[in-house]
């Protein structure tokens, strides 16, 4: 069951306080048959750690691993503290070892080493070897439990070697052939194993998968070479070309939706990291930098407008027209960005081979600048009965649409060119471009032809 309405949460929210209340280990258990574990996770938050504590003590460890799995990364470390070294342990034995490694990075030092040495020194070499890797690459989102059978195996072996393994491991309808060194030959589909005579070997079953990461490319790349040919599986190497794990399409759900959401913050001038009910403080050093800058742009456009006092204390009608410029001017410029900003993100533009499409931008500019230009300036000479006042708005707009669609198509490909965030970088100057170009362009203009406005 999935929790649908506020109602059913408050229902699962009652059981769940009806089960701690009385101490029912039956009852608990039955939860998880009538509710998803991401659902009862979003109760246990707002529990009080005393009650999430003598709750999570009722469950099996594979029912709390379920839990732990599913829980959000604020969550998380609250419920590993309750346990024992020991105890955690046994929790893990029921997770991947990419979520083992992401619960062990938010550890303590101290409490990740008693952790590591309390495992199976086959167990924790591969836990040390996903986190000696940076938290937003390839290796720490891989599974490690997959098959991978040396390309000299016959079929029959092979049969042998996957019998074996299976039970622990998460991929199996694909089986990765590799050489003697582990390098990655391709894959077999299990299917054709099964079906193909005992005696041969799999180096005449296997088929050319050339689809690969390192280890230590960056999560969002993985997601891209997935999105864009549609990969069920995509194996991560090292620089020998060793498969160390296999990165599946489930695991890049989170990945894209957690790139997703830096775009909008990073666009919006706030960190990555802060959520609606961050930190006071928390929150105070994540907006205030941006909102400084902002600040200091504000600032430019407003020298310009001061360059243009005396035309604007003549004509009173154009600080009423000014805004109109520059908030159409960083629209369009909003527009051509969002649409580079989400091509940069499948990695399907760059400034190389894309810069013509400017052309498109410039056109773009003039006709939909002549529209709105039209249209305002009409709307200006019904208000004003000032046709030069009219005029003065189209060729502002065409202009200042022309520049915002330049700018926002080739700033997030500049600052991509210099490995600076694109979608942090870009709106701060896009906004200043179309703020500065339009008031200069559009009082500009006006103070050209002065005396036709009075």
């Amino acid at each position: 069951m999935m929790l649908e309405f506020d109602s059913d949460y408050a229902i699962l929210k009652e059981q769940l306080e009806h089960v701690i209340q009385h101490g029912d280990v039956h009852d608990a258990t039955a939860l998880f048959d009538q509710y998803h574990s991401v659902d009862i996770d979003e109760v246990l938050e707002d529990l009080e750690p005393t009650d999430l504590q003598f709750f999570l003590f009722m469950l099996n460890a594979e029912q709390v691993a379920n839990l732990i799995e599913n829980a959000d990364p604020d969550l998380q470390p609250k419920m590993t503290r309750f346990y024992s070294t020991k105890e955690l342990i046994e929790i893990f034995s029921f997770m991947t070892n990419a979520d083992v490694a992401d619960l062990l990075g938010f550890m303590s030092t101290k409490r990740r080493k008693e952790v590591l040495n309390y495992m199976k020194a086959s167990e924790s070499d591969i836990l040390k070897m996903i986190l000696s890797y940076e938290d937003d690459s390839a290796a720490r989102i891989m599974t490690t439990e997959f098959i991978s059978l040396r390309q000299s195996l016959t079929v029959r072996e092979a049969l042998l070697k996957i019998k074996e393994i299976a039970p622990t491991t998460e991929i199996i309808e694909s089986i990765f052939i590799t050489d003697d060194l582990h390098r990655i030959q391709g894959i077999v589909n299990l299917r054709d194993i099964l079906v193909a005579p005992g005696f041969k070997p799999l180096a005449d079953l296997v088929e050319n998968h050339p689809f690969f990461v390192y280890a230590d490319q960056d999560q969002e790349e993985a997601a891209n070479l997935i999105y864009k040919y549609d990969l069920k599986y995509l194996p991560v190497v090292n620089k020998n070309m060793a498969i160390l794990g296999v990165i599946t399409s489930d695991d890049i759900i989170d990945v894209m939706e957690e790139e997703h959401n830096e775009d909008i913050l990073a666009m919006g001038g706030v960190s990555k990291d802060e959520e609606f009910d961050s930190n006071f403080f928390h929150s105070i050093k994540s907006r205030l930098p941006w909102l400084v800058i902002n600040l200091v742009t504000a600032f430019m456009a407003s020298a310009v407008v001061s360059m243009f006092e005396s035309t604007i204390s003549q004509v009173v009608a154009l600080a009423a027209a000014m805004p109109i410029v520059t908030g159409m001017g960083g629209n369009a410029g909003n527009q051509a960005l969002s649409i580079v900003l989400t091509s940069l993100a499948r990695d399907e533009i760059t400034l190389e081979d894309d810069l013509p499409l400017i052309i498109k931008e410039v056109g773009l500019g003039i006709f939909n600048g002549a529209i709105i230009g039209l249209i305002a300036g009409f709307v200006l000479y019904l208000k004003y009965h000032n046709v030069f006042l009219g005029l003065i708005i189209l060729v502002a707009m065409i202009l200042n649409m022309v520049i915002a669609g330049v700018v926002g198509f080739l700033l997030p490909l500049i600052f991509d060119k210099m490995k600076i965030d694109p979608a942090i970088s870009s709106p701060i100057f896009l906004t200043t471009a179309t703020d500065i170009c339009g008031f200069f362009i559009f009082l500009g203009l006006a103070s050209v032809i002065l005396p036709k406005l009075m």
